[in-house]
């Protein structure tokens, strides 16, 4: 990347951030949160994060849809990381299949050896998913943070908040809406499905019967990989189109111009006027992209936050600390 769209990206992250930072002051959320408390609590966060990337490069991916799944669903207070218990006995992670406990486990343990009971595990995924734009996307912004974890977690409201693969735009915009994001949130957060993996049970609605509005030729080539009976556990891999399945980029939106993505949610994205300009622009100008994929982050990662005395600071991410 050249030092002119080096400079590009830093100006357009330090106008999006002073933009947003009444915002996330507002709800009660503050950058550098842990500097007194935690020092090294980012920078541990980051080389952990980085070093699980380099190592597994689908991770990135993995973290960043925790962290929209934890945020959508009671707001990003890591219910998402509960496990079942007696007192709590159908979580959210038995509604969908999703990666990285484990990862987000070993980052919280790393960061219960040097300052324990201080950094909360909704934290850890709001800064890892950041630390996963930058090491799969080439930038970064700032996450602020103070937010405090959740005490349950519910499984039917996997079902009630999150929006489905197979929505129309007019319900993604609803879902959104309810959560204080608007169409260009959403369009901009579609984007994170330039990377990362599904599996063929969400692909097969759009192959049998075949969708009109996905390329016949992409459709072809994924019911050779996506059978019309069984082999519903097949990864597919989100971008399918460009060489690097692994990197968060506006490739999607390319991808979506020429109908070869995934999901009715992202082939939506065109069927109205304002959000198919948004597509085109995005797919035009990555620089702007970034900034509004950044800003869509902050504004996803101050959904219904606990902040202050409310909730609790976790000492393992998977269990309450009354359960431990």
């Amino acid at each position: 990347m050249s030092t002119a769209t080096v400079s590009k990206i830093v100006v357009l992250m330090a106008i999006m951030a002073a933009a947003l930072s009444s915002v996330s002051m507002a709800s009660g959320l503050q950058y550098k949160f842990y500097n007194s408390s935690c020092p090294k609590a980012e920078d541990t966060v980051r080389g952990i994060v980085q070093g699980m990337i380099s190592n597994d490069r689908t991770m990135g991916a993995a973290f960043v849809r925790l962290f929209f799944h934890d945020c959508f669903v009671r707001g990003c207070d890591a219910s998402i990381l509960l496990d079942p218990c007696t007192s709590n006995p159908n979580t959210e992670k038995q509604a969908i299949a999703l990666r990285g406990y484990d990862a987000v486990n070993k980052i919280k343990a790393a960061l219960e050896s040097i300052c324990p009971g201080v950094v909360s595990c909704a934290d850890v995924l709001a800064f890892a998913a950041r630390d996963s734009t930058t090491a799969s996307g080439g930038f970064t912004f700032g996450m602020p943070s103070g937010r405090r974890d959740g005490l349950v977690s519910v499984f039917s409201e996997v079902f009630q908040h999150m929006p489905s693969p197979s929505s129309q735009l007019e319900d993604l915009l609803k879902s959104f809406n309810a959560k204080g994001l608007d169409a260009v949130d959403l369009v901009a957060l579609s984007g994170a499905h330039s990377f990362g993996q599904t599996t063929c049970s969400f692909v097969k609605p759009r192959l049998y019967p075949a969708d009109p509005t996905m390329n016949a030729t992409f459709a072809t080539v994924l019911r050779s990989v996506c059978p019309q009976q069984g082999g519903g556990s097949i990864p597919v891999n989100n971008n399918r189109v460009s060489p690097d399945p692994n990197k968060l980029s506006n490739a999607f939106y390319q991808n979506v111009a020429s109908r070869q993505v995934l999901f009715t949610s992202d082939q939506t994205l065109t069927s109205r006027n304002d959000t198919a300009a948004m597509v085109a622009d995005n797919a035009a100008r990555p620089i702007a992209w970034m900034a509004r994929f950044a800003g869509a982050m902050l504004k996803m990662g101050r959904i219904d936050v606990l902040t202050g005395a409310a909730g609790e600071v976790r000492k393992v991410c998977f269990a309450t600390n009354s359960a431990t």
